[in-house]
């Protein structure tokens, strides 16, 4: 058994990477690296871009279209 008191901080991140890499295989592995994702810009003032001139009915509308084009 390890001993993570003693091991590196790069240690420590090597082997939660290999463990969970073990336990759910790659793609497993990328998808849940991607929960944390920090991403970039300021979402607040880009959805008052995107959505300051729509109603609340052309939004609806929009989401139930594209929710029609997945199916």
């Amino acid at each position: 058994m390890m001993n993570v008191q003693t091991m590196s901080l790069k240690e420590v991140e090597r082997a939660g990477l290999a463990a969970l890499s073990r336990e759910l295989g790659a793609v497993g592995l990328i998808r849940f690296l991607q929960l944390f994702e920090t991403g970039y810009g300021d979402y607040t003032t880009e959805r008052h871009q995107w959505l300051d001139d729509q109603s609340l009915d052309e939004v609806l509308a929009r989401i139930k279209a594209s929710r029609r084009t997945e199916e």
